[in-house]
């Protein structure tokens, strides 16, 4: 009888929940590793790939105008990162709308920029058009295209710009002006990409023993800081790490990094879930049910997180709330996942899930019980020394089939483009 049911349970859980922690980045060019090559800067009007841009070689076909008013408009996200100079002419915003996919590589591009010109920042002139400013079919109507500069204007800089751009993954790149680079990304409905949720290996977890331990070098087995509280409220508790969802040592991630009044640094990639409030930050430890879970990439200054507070080998009894006061985008190497019995942790003091896409912990929590349940019988879950762990990849497999894209990070739902 336990068999059958194991299957039943495993069907239901991928059918609530089939991308979780299948990898912690969406594929080519997101956190991508800088090539160590000299990079060639694009020939004026050359596009990259060299096919044409509405192809399933580059960013695929049109899928329709999105407007305010249409179903499709919660696909657009806001981009709110501040190393991003927005031109924003029709003063609506609407510059700022834009795909997941194309947030994300935007953001790469950000940081590429940066580096290599000091003091100079992306600037994007176009972005998502709800006027009818483009020609037919254009990529614009659906946010997933931009016009980008560098802050400066310097024109004899776009050339790199564009080689840039190709480096952060967008899927086709176009040095259509003098006066600006065009750049456009696969629908996030068709990008045969998955993204799940990790942390940095720098980050920082709690031990039972008093010490603190790169999270990178921590094993199955181990008791770390966790919260006894579903929604991640509730007593600060000890709980045993049952196994690593994702574990990448090598890869290089983009995370994003929030800060707290309190002087907390928590790293996430963006499909990553965490528990925050809106509510007063200065009301200390959140009531049952205060908290509601976020995706990193959604997490803005102003809401409240829960930190824990302390020297490595006091007693935590619980967390108090502290006011998200910036979000910034970086690159990190490593990407880890662990998962605890109780589905959540404290990283670098602060209270986040072990869950990423879907949109609600207890979901997560529920669709992951069968792997606690074989945790519980054997001691054992199948623990590999890198990569993607079976269990994700088996709720992946079946909820690709049983599965809508429902309420899943926009880049959590990736199938291939038929």
């Amino acid at each position: 009888m336990l068999l059958p049911t194991l299957v039943t349970c495993l069907a239901g859980c991928a059918f609530l929940l089939s991308p979780v922690s299948e990898g912690c980045g969406p594929g080519r060019g997101y956190g991508k590793r800088r090539s160590p090559r000299k990079l060639a800067p694009l020939a004026y009007k050359q596009f990259s790939p060299n096919v044409a841009e509405k192809t399933l070689g580059a960013s695929g076909r049109y899928e329709g105008k999105i407007t305010r008013n249409s179903e499709r408009f919660k696909e657009l996200t806001p981009n709110y990162n501040p190393d991003i100079i927005f031109k924003d002419e029709e003063n609506t915003g609407a510059d700022r709308m834009m795909t997941q996919r194309c947030k994300d590589k935007l953001n790469s591009l950000a940081i590429s920029v940066m580096n290599l010109w000091p003091g100079v920042r992306l600037r994007v002139t176009e972005g998502w058009d709800e006027d009818g400013h483009h020609s037919e079919e254009s990529l614009h109507y659906e946010g997933r295209a931009v016009d980008i500069t560098t802050s400066d204007r310097d024109r004899n800089k776009y050339a790199m710009l564009a080689r840039l751009a190709v480096e952060a993954g967008f899927d086709w790149v176009y040095y259509e002006s003098k006066a600006h680079i065009h750049c456009s990304v696969k629908s996030d409905h068709s990008v045969a990409a998955k993204s799940g949720g990790c942390f940095p290996g720098e980050a920082l977890v709690s031990l039972e023993d008093g010490h603190q331990k790169f999270i990178r070098d921590l094993r199955p087995g181990e008791r770390v800081l966790t919260s006894s509280g579903s929604d991640g409220s509730g007593e600060l508790v000890y709980d045993e790490v049952v196994t690593f969802l994702d574990r990448d040592p090598v890869t290089q991630k983009l995370f994003y990094t929030l800060q707290t009044e309190a002087g907390a640094h928590l790293s996430l990639t963006a499909a990553h879930l965490l528990f925050v409030s809106e509510g007063n930050c200065s009301e200390g430890v959140p009531a049952r049910g205060a908290l509601r879970t976020v995706y990193a990439s959604d997490a803005q200054p102003g809401q409240c997180v829960l930190v824990v507070e302390g020297n490595a080998g006091q007693s935590y009894s619980e967390g108090h709330l502290s006011r998200i006061t910036r979000v910034t985008v970086r690159e990190s190497r490593g990407a880890f996942a662990p998962l605890t019995k109780r589905g959540t942790l404290v990283v670098d003091g602060v209270v986040a899930s072990c869950y990423a896409v879907v949109d609600q912990q207890s979901l997560a929590h529920w669709a992951f019980s069968p792997l606690r349940l074989m945790h519980s019988w054997t001691s054992a879950v199948g623990y590999q020394e890198d990569g993607v762990h079976w269990y994700s990849r088996l709720l992946h497999w079946l909820g690709g089939m049983l599965l809508d894209s429902g309420r899943f990070h926009p880049l959590g739902v990736a199938q291939a483009d038929r």
